[in-house]
């Protein structure tokens, strides 16, 4: 039997006005203003991964000449004032006039979007942009843009604001070389924070050093000269004995190199790194590979030299290509028997360093920021070029073919028994009912965009928290000691720990192959350890759980760091309390040193309430009325009303929202500081002391 559904519509009468919306409600945007508009569709968001951004749009430009074979040098210079430069020594953007828009080239490119020389395969053969937006996105959302080009023997400038030009393009002086130097200052209408990360733009432009060699890059950190920096006549800016920053790469190796780079703290399965480049069907594929003694698996995927950190095409036919030819490799040679099963994906990628870089002419992002590749014809490409190679590697040094399968065998036995384990803890779970963990103290809402959970330490700081909490909608979950280091844990042993378990039963998403982010219980996840060296590991140890089983969590920003105070300052019946040593003596000012002498002098002042008598009562008369400090060693020393009104209340807490600005980079990290390389640890701690906030 069947159903029909009958939908009506009540149209207007042709002489009926359509109240609110006519053509003058329609709104033509010219020009650049849809960038300054809508920023977040140009480039991702306006936060601070979108204004670095910036950077590499104006950078990507100049290495797009360096891939064509124009230029060789490249320089980003952090200037003062927030202004970036970017400058290289290619062909110089064209100045003459443009023939449809009947004015300067250069003004065309910086002023018009979807303008440039990378439509249609005439100015440049390979290029990572694709939509001829770059220039002018970044001319758009900053507040000051200068061009300089040298060209066919003259100087030609332009500047321009927030994106409109300030005069005609000049000529302003007479040159030997070719090169484009670029300078701009992001919109603090746009930007509300504009805070350069220098080891972020470090690690960014090293990565496209190893991508293109015999490519020199040079970094400097100049923002606090204040001296006039100038180029000198090769149109890069040369180290003038200046005290600042700066970093310099070349690589010969390319992809080897990169590979080695990423590798140097581990332990490799085998000596030889597979490598191969070679062009098929108009596609230039390059793949380094290398497996290591870990569990992670590091995959890099580049088009044109664009990062695609969400992969694409490419990745795809690269799996495919390493699943399919060590399934066939190992049952060639019985390392996997007849009715054994096969290698899976996640098998084969256990523990693998791999760089896949594709070259098109015409490419395909899956949006302007170019996380991802959609060229159809990469696939089959990097299918057919990796695999024929990595057969043919396999088969030329069975030492290491061996040692990798073996390592994948490990891998497989491994997922059968963290699966096994996994289904245990499961079916144990739908017996008791899918129950809670017992010491977890649930919040009432049962809607996860109003719920948040506090990760506390121990029972002390879990018992203060339980009362002083929002029933309503904070959850509180203890936790007893320190939790199990997963950097080199499998599945299996991690389900082992009831610390671990407790904690995703209660986030509610699985973990694994089964891992589901919409189940996720509490859209804050609030990590809440005290304000000492084991608070911070246990921070750390827990950061690294999330990072390596949770990334989408992470990437969600759902997982944030409380705030709690160090200190609780009474000034008669005033209270304050400060979360840093700077916020105290700034809030203490001159009363700041007799409390320091007072917290010398008397034992256990730390923790405990150290207050100003009048044992010098000339000085007593002065610092009325009467002030004494306390310093938090850990939540549990707070009652419930200091820790809600401190750390747990809406409207007075401060949170810390942890994001993954460059996963490649937090990957390398944590191998260093979670990993079993004593010496590498030790050194990365050694250089970076200087910047660490160390509370002792």
């Amino acid at each position: 039997m069947g159903c029909c559904f009958t939908l009506s519509l009540k149209m207007a009468k042709k002489d009926e006005k359509i109240e609110g919306y006519g053509a003058e409600d329609i709104v033509v945007l010219e020009g650049l203003e849809p960038v300054r508009k809508r920023p977040g569709m140009y480039i991702g968001s306006t936060g601070l991964e979108g204004l670095h951004h910036l950077i590499w749009e104006i950078f990507d430009n100049s290495r797009d000449e360096a891939m064509g074979g124009f230029a060789n040098r490249i320089e980003v210079a952090l200037l003062p004032g927030n202004r970036v430069r970017v400058v290289d020594n290619g062909r110089g953007i064209p100045v003459d006039v443009h023939s449809k828009t009947k004015v300067s080239a250069l003004e065309t490119i910086m002023t018009t979007l979807h303008a440039g020389g990378k439509f249609e395969g005439k100015g440049y053969k390979v290029s990572g942009g694709l939509h001829g937006v770059g220039a002018s996105v970044v001319n758009a959302l900053s507040v000051y843009t200068q061009v300089v080009v040298h060209r066919d023997g003259g100087i030609y400038m332009q500047e321009y604001e927030r994106g409109k030009k300030k005069a005609p393009v000049k000529k302003v002086g007479a040159t030997k070389w070719n090169g484009t130097i670029v300078t701009f200052e992001p919109d603090e209408q746009i930007f509300k924070e504009i805070v350069w990360n220098w080891n972020q733009i470090v690690n960014h432009l090293r990565q496209q050093a190893y991508l293109i060699k015999a490519l020199h890059i040079n970094i400097i950190d100049a923002r606090t000269y204040e001296g006039k920096l100038k180029t000198d006549e090769e149109i890069y800016l040369k180290d003038l004995g200046l005290e600042v920053p700066s970093q310099s790469f070349y690589f010969d190796g390319g992809l080897v190199s990169l590979v080695r780079f990423y590798n140097q703290h581990q332990k490799p399965v085998h000596k030889n790194i597979c490598y191969v480049e070679k062009e098929v069907d108009g596609v230039a594929v390059e793949v380094a590979i290398q497996y290591i003694d870990d569990i992670s698996s590091r995959e890099l995927a580049f088009a044109n030299n664009t990062y695609n950190v969400d992969g694409g095409t490419h990745i795809t036919g690269f799996r495919t290509a390493l699943t399919r030819k060590l399934n066939d490799y190992a049952r060639k040679n019985n390392f996997i028997k007849e009715k054994e099963e096969n290698f899976t994906a996640d098998d084969v990628r256990e523990g693998l360093t791999s760089v896949v870089s594709v070259k098109l002419h015409e490419i395909q992002f899956e949006g302007q920021t170019k996380g991802k590749l959609g060229s159809v014809e990469a696939r089959g490409a990097v299918e057919k070029v990796f695999g024929e190679a990595f057969g043919q590697f396999l088969e030329e040094n069975p030492d290491d073919a061996r040692s990798i399968i073996n390592k994948v065998l490990l891998a497989l036995r491994a997922r059968k028994a963290a699966k096994a384990a996994k289904e245990s803890v499961l079916r144990k779970g739908a017996l008791e009912g899918l129950t809670l963990p017992g010491k977890l103290a649930d919040c009432q809402t049962s809607k996860a965009e109003e719920s948040e959970i506090f990760i506390v330490e121990g029972d002390s700081a879990g018992g203060s928290s339980k009362q002083g909490r929002d029933r309503r909608t904070q959850a509180i979950l203890p936790l007893k000691g320190k939790i199990l280091n997963v950097e080199r844990a499998r599945l299996d042993r991690m389900l082992a720990s009831v610390e671990i378990r407790s904690l995703v039963v209660a986030m509610g998403t699985g973990i694994g192959d089964i891992f589901d982010i919409s189940k996720l219980r509490y859209h804050k996840i609030i990590i809440a350890t005290d304000a000492d060296v084991d608070g911070a590991h246990i921070r750390t140890l827990l950061l690294t759980l999330f990072y390596r089983y949770f990334k989408q969590v992470i990437e969600g920003g759902f997982i944030y760091i409380a705030q709690p105070p160090l200190y609780k300052i009474k000034k008669g019946k005033e209270i304050t309390y400060v979360y840093s040593e700077e916020e105290k003596i700034a809030f203490l000012g001159k009363d700041v040193s007799l409390l320091e002498i007072v917290e010398e002098q008397e034992e256990g002042a730390v923790g405990t309430e150290a207050e100003i008598t009048e044992a010098d009562e000339e000085k007593s008369k002065k610092r009325e009325p009467k002030i004494s400090l306390q310093r938090y060693k850990g939540l549990g020393e707070m009652n419930p009303d200091e820790l809600w009104e401190t750390t747990m209340n809406p409207v007075s807490r401060v949170l810390k929202q942890v994001t993954i600005e460059d996963a490649v980079e937090a990957d390398r990290v944590f191998d260093i500081l979670m990993g079993e390389d004593v010496l590498a640890r030790k050194s990365f701690i050694q250089s970076n002391a200087a910047t660490a906030n160390v509370d002792i």
